[in-house]
This record gives C-alpha cells, structure tokens and sequence, in this order.
C-alpha cells in the first residue's frame, strides 16, 4: 500500500529526558563538556596523524577516519539536544527527523565496519607482519575504507525509507531527545511488523558479518601471540590491540543492547539512557582510549607539545 498521501504528521515532538530546571542545567554542562572534549579530542587525533609522518601508517589511517566519523555522528546528535535542554517545545520538522536518522544510521553504521577493516588490519599486522606492506597497499586501505561507508548508507538509505513511507497521523511525540527509529516507528499508524523485522535482520547482519570479521581476526591473532616465546613480545602485540578491543566491546554492547531485543515502552525508557552513552560519551570516549593506551600516540602528543613548547619560547 502506497501510505504518501495519507502522512498528516508535519513535525516531531521530543520528551527529552528532564522537565526539572536544576536537572537541564546539570545535563547541559555535562553535554557541553562532552561535545566539547568529542570534538577537540577527535579533532585532535586526525591533526596529530596528518602532522607526524611516523604516523602515516594503515593502522592509523583507519584510526583517523574512525574520529572523523566520530566527530560527524556527534555532531548530528549533540548541536540539537543541546539547544533543545532549555526548550519547552523541542521539535523537529518531518523532513529533519528524517535526515537526522539517515545521517546518524550511516555513521554508527561506517563506526562498526571500520572497527571491523580495523581488526584485519591488526591481524595482517601481528599473524603476518612480513607480508604487511604488500597486503595492506594504499589501495587496499581506500577498499576497506569505501566499503563501512557504502554499507552504512546502503543500510541507513533502507531504514530511513522504510520508516517514514510509513503513515503519521498522530500522535507526534517522540519519546526521546533525537529521532532514533524505534522510537519513531512506534509513533506510526500502521503495522510495524515489517520494518521491525527489517531491522532485526539487517543489525543481525551487520553484526554477523562485522562481528565474524573481528572474532576470527582475533582468534588468529590469540594463536599468534600465544607462540611468541618473548614475554615482550606479546605485551607490544597485545597492546596494539587492547583499544581497539576496548572500542569494540563497547560500542557493540550498546548498539546490540538497543536494536536486537523485543520493543516496549519500558525499554523506550531504558533505550533513551543508553543512548546518551553511545550519542555522546562514545565519541568522546575513542580518542582517549586510543591515545591513553597507545605508546605511539602518546609519543607523537609528547614530541608535539616539546615542539610547541620551544616555538613559543623563542
């Protein structure tokens, strides 16, 4: 059925996640403060990559693009919720939930396949290390870089669609602070059914095939490692993995928290709170991870800030 003309629904509505004064207030300096530490922190990690040329590496190619795309699915989240905190009427037209959706689906979604290119990257690095110029070339790099961006809007494009060809005519509320899809499906006046099941079966297959490629990029990488006879060895081989399994473990656990588990208005509620987790502190999250458990990266920072220091006391 054709469900075009039969959209009433001109614009959303959100809850948000407090009325209570001295509550806004604390939520936007916390917020604030965490936009504010996503944006410098990620924007940080890409200009101290493009500026040390020890960096220049696929390994940190990925790492990157990864807060680039950190910085873009914050940025399309945290501007509003922000400006909304202090707003009796927080709303947003069709057309712009819409477009927040898609643009928010296609990054989370270019998140978790880049983990994934990432996690190859490590394998080739540690179970392969003489073949690891030659097997990670710029043009395998470019490869798995275009695919996370192909997939998520591949994906993103179908849920968007899907979502709102459906019918809106009323209520439009959304009981959230941006217009994430379950919470949007639910405003629907039509059977759902089917965009639920979409969505079940294409997060199932990005975590499969996201997930396999991690879980047997690591399974080989544990074999390797387990045969390194020096115990120095292995502590330089697991730390270059240790972020990045860190990013994984959590970024997978809130998505698949969210997305893969029976929908109710009580797990609308408990979705809304885990969603200021991966919206938010996520992003800001990554470049710490991947500088305060990365010795190259911090070395980079230190010789940065030492070259700093003697510009400025010339």
């Amino acid at each position: 059925m054709d469900y075009g003309n039969q959209t009433l629904v001109t614009e959303f509505f959100f809850v948000g996640l407090t009325n209570r004064f001295h509550h806004q207030v604390v939520l936007f300096v916390i917020f604030l403060l965490v936009y504010l530490c996503s944006l410098l922190g990620n924007l940080g990690i890409i200009a101290l990559i493009c500026m040390d040329s020890r960096l220049h590496s696929p390994m940190y190619f990925f790492l990157s693009h990864l807060a680039f795309v950190d910085v873009c699915s914050s940025s399309v989240i945290g501007p509003k919720m922000l400006t909304d905190i202090f707003v009796e009427k927080k709303v947003i037209s069709f057309l712009g939930c819409a477009a927040q959706l898609w643009f928010f689906l296609q990054f989370e979604l270019v998140e978790c396949f880049l983990l994934a290119s990432m996690a190859y990257d490590r394998y080739v690095a540690i179970c392969k290390p003489l073949l690891y110029t030659l097997t990670m070339s710029k043009q395998v790099c470019v490869q798995l870089l275009v695919g996370p961006y192909i997939m998520g809007l591949l994906i993103a494009m179908t849920h968007t669609t899907f979502t709102f060809h459906l019918p809106y005519c009323g209520p439009n509320v959304v009981n959230h602070f941006f217009c994430d899809l379950l919470p949007v499906l639910s405003l629907a006046c039509a059977d759902t059914q089917v965009n639920q099941f979409v969505l079940f079966i294409l997060a199932g297959a990005l975590g499969v095939l996201s997930g396999v490629i991690i879980l047997v990029s690591y399974i080989y990488i544990l074999f390797t490692v387990v045969r390194i006879h020096s115990a120095d060895g292995r502590s330089k081989a697991f730390s270059t993995c240790s972020s990045h399994l860190t990013a994984v473990s959590i970024l997978y656990g809130t998505l698949f928290f969210i997305y893969v588990h029976p929908n109710s208005s009580f797990s609308l509620d408990i979705n809304k709170v885990v969603s200021v987790f991966y919206t938010g502190v996520i992003p800001m999250l990554n470049p710490l991870i991947y500088s305060l458990r990365n010795r190259e990266v911090k070395d980079s920072f230190r010789r940065a800030f030492q070259r700093k220091k003697f510009l400025m006391g010339r």
